[in-house]
């Protein structure tokens, strides 16, 4: 493809019909090296500061805060404001090459010595630019450049000769404007998402008993009775129910996410004959295998458990709801993080089922399962916008580039 040749985005703005550019990045700025001649003992302190690796990975736009110390000389170069850093390794070509633009106008700042630098020489919107090269049409270009075996590396020559989209720059200006503002509103949940979290950990600290005390550090108003001790299998009973059914879902290990008690993806088309433990809607599915915080989920379906699971259900002198928070409660993954075995670590039952935990009336369970299940359906509600809108960048990031 030669340079300059025309092309038009599948999603447009109104009002812009011209075609877009296709320009060799290496004849729109030039590139330079990040920190080199640097021992560790440079490292940690120092008047200077460089932009670490994650830093440039993790995000389009870089993170003036992760930032680091280093001590420098005279033949270090240092960032400047609409340099664009490109991470230069990684164990996949899939992540070679992430891009970061630095917006900051901070001096003494440089580059760590695992990626390089872009120096644009001609007209960029900053926000274009970043989101530009995160594009997936840009992305494949990256890693059909990742060349090695067990670690992938690319070319900083081959990158300057890669072929960029460069539209008008009041074009530009509408697309960085319009990324960047998605951007912002997705971090906006993504931080209210972290706050609700972080609240119900706080909660299950404080209204659960902890360390063998009979009373836990909050309480609902009108409950001040001492908690009676009870072991696991009078609060619920383990099922047992085997099933190679080949039409209800199966369920995974790995198909709940991490801490949260829900499943990453749908599951509702995962059919197969394997055999495994059947569970029904509200039945509580607890991994023994490590790690704790990614073991629990609280079905709404009926299906089949696969693997390293113990299925319980609630029995009648106990509520559901109240159970599944007690099993995320500290007292209880001490408990079941006491395991037995070394590449496979699994919790051991016999420990586990003959623990005892403190378990208030029936009433106060009521109201403890009846507030985590409001918290967490407004956890969930914030993660599935969460995912809408990066299902919708996602979406836009494709259409929008060429």
């Amino acid at each position: 493809m030669k340079d300059n040749q025309a092309k038009y985005p599948q999603l447009r703005f109104k009002c812009f019909t011209d075609p877009w550019e296709q320009r060799k990045l290496g004849k729109m700025g030039y590139t330079f090296t990040g920190l080199s001649g640097k021992t560790k003992e440079d490292f940690g302190h120092g008047n200077a500061k460089f932009v670490t690796y994650m830093n440039v990975f993790s995000s389009p736009v870089s993170n003036s805060e992760m930032v680091e110390n280093v001590e420098v000389d005279s033949k270090q170069h240092q960032v400047e404001y609409g340099d664009v850093f490109f991470t230069t390794s990684s164990e996949t070509p899939q992540e070679v090459g992430m891009s970061s633009v630095w917006l900051e106008t901070a001096e003494n700042i440089y580059l760590n010595s695992f990626c390089f630098g872009y120096h644009p020489m001609v007209e960029f919107d900053p926000y274009y630019l970043a989101f530009m090269l995160r594009s997936p049409v840009i992305r494949k270009k990256f890693m059909l450049l990742a060349q090695g075996i067990s670690r992938y590396n690319i070319s900083k020559n081959k990158v300057m000769e890669m072929l960029v989209p460069v539209p008008e720059i009041v074009e530009q200006q509408k697309i960085g404007s319009f990324f960047k503002q998605l951007d912002d509103t997705i971090t906006l949940h993504q931080r209210k998402l972290a706050k609700l979290k972080e609240l119900k950990q706080g909660y299950l600290q404080k209204l659960f008993p902890k360390n063998g005390s009979k009373f836990p550090q909050l309480r609902f108003a009108g409950f001040a009775d001492a908690w009676e001790q009870r072991k696991l299998t009078e609060i619920v009973n383990r099922v047992n129910k085997s099933s190679n059914s080949d039409v209800l879902p199966k369920v995974e290990f790995e198909d709940i996410v991490s801490g949260e008690g829900r499943l990453n993806k749908d599951i509702s088309s995962k059919l197969d004959s394997r055999k495994g433990t059947l569970f029904e809607s509200e039945n509580i599915l607890y991994g023994k295998l490590r790690p704790y915080l990614k073991n629990w989920l609280f079905p709404d379906f009926e299906g089949v458990a696969l693997g390293d699971f113990w299925v319980f259900e609630a029995t009648d002198v106990s509520v559901p709801s109240f159970d599944y928070y007690l099993i995320q409660s500290d007292d209880y993954r001490k408990v079941a993080n006491d395991t037995s075995g070394t590449k496979m670590p699994r919790s051991d039952w016999k420990n586990v089922s003959s623990t005892d935990f403190a378990i208030p009336s029936k009433d106060e369970q009521k109201q403890i399962g009846a507030f985590f299940k409001q918290l967490d359906d407004t956890i969930t509600l914030h993660q599935r916008k969460l995912e809408k809108l990066q299902e919708l960048k996602k979406g836009y990031l494709q259409k929008m580039f060429c």
